[in-house]
């Protein structure tokens, strides 16, 4: 039985970092995520999604060094608990509070500090059980900050120290949420990529410079760097995230998708191999598309993960990111047109109809697929998808 309460997920852009200008962004107030979250709640069960992907944005609800206000972050668990709603909390994801960067000496005792004091507030407002990802994709952040002046601290040629402190930060952290809350469950989040050799490339070196991929769950694994005091019981369940340019050739660049001439590694070959490095149960953590070709990438990623699940993957689900639209990073003003509902000037919630439908009948797949005794919940979630487009369908032909 899956601790997921549906296999297809949607996940709401939570960003809340430094951006390369210098300024402050907070995703979830951009996208009016905070204030819309009932209507946005409603809109995944009307079509039978049942988990999110939520951030709690470290920089907001630290008001002040060890002090915390999660009243927000209490307003969408109730918002939630009304749905039915399950969420997976990111406790960092990609942003700290000001002044401090994961090579401060205080960031490691901050970051228990957040564990522990969220742990405790959702154990007093929360009925459901913690899910909980300690710190959101360590080998992106720490290639983003440490390698290419992303974010805080703006560095180069130190991407492996910033992940190495990560690291020791997650660890620690995990620590304390499991006191705090034995039964919690904790969820490891990583890229998952693939670099592919030129015929003039040295093959085995350009593996071991895409193995690093691996190296944020292998150390809180305690497989490298033991003296961080990772342990295997750490790796409960393993979160993938997976886009169109998490495929390039080495020097070159991204490969172009779609895949006309066959160039990519299968996604589902990709999961079974991390699924076999650790033996744990894996969800697609993160996926999805922009533009036109939104609805062509679902479905491409479903039938990867129908046929890594005939292939003996674990995989507990598949997480649509982000569900509702967001803006780029650098420039809030320009919207990537990547969510199954768009937003207009007001951040009211545009239905993409394209999305809704492959949606349908990928749950519907995903429905024959698994085991019987979820079947036939994952069977309601397509009709409650094909009930709202045929419904959708009346209102078009009526206009």
């Amino acid at each position: 039985m899956s601790v997921f309460k549906s296999f297809i997920m949607g996940g709401f852009e939570c960003a809340d970092h430094i951006n390369r200008s210098g300024n402050r962004i907070n995703l979830l107030k951009e996208t009016a995520h905070d204030a819309r979250v009932a209507e946005d709640y409603a809109n995944l069960t009307a079509i039978g999604i049942k988990v999110v992907r939520e951030g709690i944005c470290w920089s907001a609800v630290e008001t002040s060094p060890y002090t915390f206000d999660f009243t927000e972050v209490g307003n969408r668990i109730q918002a939630a608990e009304k749905e039915g709603i399950q969420i997976i909390w990111d406790l960092c994801h990609f942003g700290y509070p000001d002044g401090i960067y994961p090579t401060h000496p205080h960031f490691c005792r901050r970051f228990e500090a957040l564990c522990g004091a969220f742990a405790g507030f959702h154990k007093l407002v929360a009925a459901q059980e913690l899910l909980v990802v300690p710190i959101n994709e360590i080998s992106f952040l720490s290639w983003h900050s440490g390698d290419v002046r992303g974010t805080v601290p703006f560095a180069v040629n130190c991407g492996f120290d910033i992940k190495y402190h990560l690291c020791k930060a997650a660890i620690s952290g995990i620590e304390v949420l499991k006191q705090a809350d034995p039964d919690c469950r904790i969820l490891l989040v990583e890229p998952l990529i693939m670099i592919h050799p030129r015929p003039e490339d040295d093959a085995e070196m350009v593996r071991g410079i895409s193995d690093h991929q691996f190296q944020a769950m292998d150390i809180i694994a305690g497989r490298m760097c033991p003296e961080l005091g990772g342990k295997e019981e750490y790796l409960d369940i393993l979160g993938f995230n997976y886009y169109w340019n998490s495929q390039w050739e080495h020097g070159t660049g991204t490969l172009p998708w779609p895949d006309t001439e066959f160039k990519r590694t299968l996604l589902s070959k990709m999961l079974q191999t991390a699924y076999l490095r650790y033996n744990r149960p894996v969800f697609l953590s993160e996926t999805g598309h922009f533009g036109e070709g939104r609805e062509q990438w679902i479905d491409e990623v479903t039938n990867e993960c129908l046929k890594a699940l005939d292939m003996g993957v674990n995989l507990l689900g598949m997480c649509i990111y982000p569900i509702t639209d967001r803006p780029d990073w650098d420039d809030v003003s320009n919207y990537h047109d990547c969510g199954v509902w768009d937003l207009d000037g007001h951040k009211n919630r545009i239905p993409h109809q394209p999305s809704l439908l492959t949606i349908a009948r990928c749950a519907e797949a995903i429905a024959t697929t698994l085991a019987k005794n979820t079947a036939d919940e994952f069977y309601s979630e397509a009709t409650f998808i094909n009930k709202l487009v045929v419904e959708m369908e009346n209102v078009k032909t009526a206009d």
